[in-house]
């Protein structure tokens, strides 16, 4: 089972950022974080590294589900999507598939909110 839902985006690295950022608004995601990796590679270590967004998100009600069915839940949020420029110029955007990340977890009632936020991200990518 792979743990990302990924596409390519037919645009520039900056417009992905903002198609993707509308699209999880339009499922009710926030960004809390966005961790500009190139960046901050080469503050911390003085390396070039091509163009790679983190992007907290987070679904107040569906984070809200996950921590009440299990309180620990919250070691594994946000959920995060990546924007990335590949060296031939096209741009990716994935996203952590939850219940992917969530098997470890024994608690049903978890893994049935884990499927909705999977699917919640899963329109999200097929939209950008």
């Amino acid at each position: 089972m792979s743990y990302y839902i990924s596409t390519t985006f037919k645009g520039t690295f900056d417009e992905a950022i903002q198609k993707t950022t509308e699209e999880l608004k339009k499922e009710g995601f926030g960004v809390l974080t966005e961790i500009d990796v190139k960046d901050t590679l080469k503050k911390k270590l003085d390396i070039d590294f091509k163009k790679y967004r983190i992007l907290g998100a987070c679904n107040p009600n569906m984070a809200h589900k996950a921590l009440t069915t299990e309180d620990k839940i919250g070691t594994m949020l946000p959920c995060n999507v990546i924007v990335e420029e590949h060296e031939d110029g096209t741009v990716e955007v994935s996203a952590v598939d939850p219940l992917a990340s969530m098997q470890v977890v024994e608690n049903s009632d978890l893994k049935s909110i884990a499927k909705q936020v999977t699917s919640m991200l899963t329109k999200v990518i097929q939209s950008i």
